[in-house]
């Protein structure tokens, strides 16, 4: 069984092939057997489609003008050349798509039609950077491979069982009944995460309480109780929650109003500044990696440090509004690119809270192996750094709805 996923941000599109030959899913996820990334903001010029296959690595230029045409030769080179992995494409039998916004339609993954298309398209002005980057996908594939099945598997879908008292915003409660609520977002890394943790303790996840941190250049928490997501930092969109790479995260509503007020700013030039201006690079000033905060932070770069101190500050307040909706904490989770990678992040996420239990092994955090526990032996809470792997479980979806 040939399972194709794309997985497309707002300038970015990651792609890979699982070959599944049992009848039944894996116990472990299988490594993919091809894998292609576009960055279309490689350079100002063109964008750069990055090919690993067969042991082959290859790197090759793409019009950012011509999106839909680069999807096309991105699916060649499964076809084509020393990363040829299929005799031809219709042998992949199913394709599996992130898709940030569902809205409060969607609550599980679903085979797309026309009217899961349009719904959607409907969600752009929720996700305007990512929901059209999905549609491009979706009809590119439906050029390409013509009526191939395709599945979207929702980022909203795992947080669309909150109780009301964490889902409805305290405005009148007719915005509610009009679709202004917490949606929350990285469902399926939290998803994903949730599962393999509690794997790890070795206990059905329906038994099981915890805290999974999405730590990237996007970020958000989930509270964990019974399987269920019963809070999150993100809301109506992703702005809302935690300080982030260049987005602000939660600040005072009255802030907009009053830029746009006495300021003379649009909304669409306060929305830039909250969404691509603001977090760790509207501190340092530079950048919003948080790589290049710890390492000037190092060297003595105030704003890098005041970035770091405000982060972390805002990361352990959150945990701690996640820690009022579960009755008690089997483990702490850290996922993507900053969870998974900085030791610093994670040790300074864990100060304080030893009064809970929650004991960190400085040497285990130092170096930590993916998919384990960093946590002290007579810690009460156990904290693990988990590979997410979104991409595995969009395939486990597309197998799941197609009864494969």
């Amino acid at each position: 069984m040939k399972i194709l996923v794309l997985n497309a941000g707002s300038s970015s599109q990651k792609s890979c092939l699982y070959s599944l030959e049992a009848d039944s899913l894996p116990q472990k996820h299988p490594d993919p057997i091809w894998e292609a990334t576009i960055d279309w903001t490689a350079s100002p010029e063109f964008g750069l489609m990055k090919v690993k296959a067969n042991g082959v690595k290859q790197e090759i230029k793409l019009d950012p003008g011509k999106k839909p045409d680069g999807i096309a030769q991105m699916l060649d080179t499964l076809v084509q050349g020393e990363t040829r992995v299929l005799e031809q494409l219709t042998e992949i039998n199913v394709v599996g798509h992130r898709v940030v916004h569902g809205g409060s339609e969607y609550s599980e993954a679903i085979r797309i039609t026309p009217e899961v298309k349009a719904a959607i398209a409907q969600l752009i002005p929720l996700a305007p950077s990512h929901n059209p980057a999905h549609l491009e996908g979706i009809n590119a594939i439906e050029k390409i491979l013509g009526a191939v099945p395709q599945v979207a598997v929702f980022d909203t879908a795992f947080h669309s069982k909150m109780p009301k008292s964490a889902a409805v915003y305290p405005i009148p409660y007719e915005w509610f009944e009009r679709g202004i609520r917490r949606y929350g977002f990285h469902g399926t890394s939290h998803k994903y995460c949730a599962n393999r943790a509690a794997q790890l303790l070795g206990q059905p996840l329906e038994m099981v309480q915890l805290i999974t941190c999405h730590l990237g250049n996007g970020a958000s928490l989930a509270a964990v109780r019974q399987g269920i997501s019963v809070d999150t930092t993100m809301g109506f969109t992703p702005l809302e929650g935690l300080m982030m790479g260049t987005r602000s995260g939660s600040i005072d509503p009255a802030i907009s109003i009053h830029l746009i007020r006495n300021h003379g700013m649009s909304a669409d030039q306060v929305d830039h500044m909250l969404n691509k201006e603001s977090g760790l690079k509207g501190i340092t000033g530079v950048s919003g990696d948080m790589r290049y905060v710890a390492e000037t932070m190092e060297q003595g770069d105030k704003r890098a440090k005041l970035a770091f101190e405000m982060f972390s500050h805002h990361l352990r307040t959150a945990i701690g509004s996640m820690l009022g909706n579960l009755h008690r904490l089997d483990a702490l989770v850290f996922s993507a690119g900053i969870g998974e990678h900085s030791a610093v992040v994670r040790q300074a996420a864990c100060a304080g809270f030893e009064f809970l239990g929650i004991t960190l092994d400085p040497e285990k955090n130092a170096h930590p192996e993916m998919d384990s526990d960093i946590s002290t032996a007579d810690s009460r809470v156990r904290i693990f750094v988990i590979h997410t792997e979104e991409d595995w479980a969009i395939a486990t979806e597309c197998w799941n709805i197609l009864g494969l």
